[in-house]
């Protein structure tokens, strides 16, 4: 493995919902990008959007870093419903494959997966949630992939929490400007912690969420 190398899977929740954030969110993964960039490290990633019109759209597969383009809004257009299990089942499922057909030596020493959504699951076909615990458990303990849950709903996070995902990599924000441009500013923060080894996962702080805090009063 590569020690200094990092792979991060963004899977981005492009339902119907996002609409009134759609400018926040394109603005949020363009500075977290952009963020990443900056970082001495080596890193690739990988840019999925889903909804029910394409429950598994990859627009950068395994890209470095520094090839990724930013979202606009003509790449990232909100539409229709929430097949959250499929595309994190799919999500996984597909790196788990890149990763195989790597060489050892040329693997990444960390490994990040990113759920944002703003919505509970409501129109899987493919992934039982069942599965879904089954399939994060393994690559948390077995390889040590860190997960990464955004919600702007509370009962998502709920749900995110059952699936395995650890409480504090896992936070809920304002679905608002402020709320949206923080929660991708403490997301940039947390990874780049990681990908430079300050911490040895990727978990938000308490400062990071005061801040959505704040944005209620």
């Amino acid at each position: 493995m590569k020690e200094s190398y990092t792979h991060i899977s963004v899977i981005l929740d492009r339902t119907g919902s996002m609409e009134s954030i759609r400018n926040d969110t394109i603005g949020g993964f363009n500075t977290f990008l952009g963020e990443q960039k900056s970082q001495p490290s080596l890193a690739t990633l990988t840019l999925v959007q889903f909804d029910t019109q394409d429950p598994y759209e990859v627009v950068h597969k395994f890209k470095p870093i520094q090839e990724v383009s930013p979202l606009t809004r003509e790449t990232y257009v909100p539409r229709a419903s929430t097949p959250l299990l499929d595309a994190m089942g799919r999500g996984i499922n597909d790196l788990d494959a890149c990763l195989a057909a790597l060489p050892d030596g040329e693997k990444p020493a960390r490994v990040v997966i990113v759920v944002v959504t703003d919505g509970q699951e409501n129109s899987s076909h493919e992934f039982r949630k069942e599965q879904i615990v089954k399939m994060i458990k393994e690559k948390q303990e077995k390889q040590n992939w860190q997960f990464v849950f955004l919600s702007a709903d509370l009962k998502s996070i709920g749900d995110a929490r059952e699936y395995g995902i650890a409480m504090d990599s896992s936070m809920a924000y304002l679905k608002n400007p402020d709320g949206t441009s923080s929660a991708w500013k403490s997301l940039s923060g947390r990874t780049s912690d990681y990908r430079s080894a300050r911490r040895k996962n990727v978990s938000f702080t308490e400062e990071d969420r005061k801040k959505q805090e704040e944005g209620q009063q």
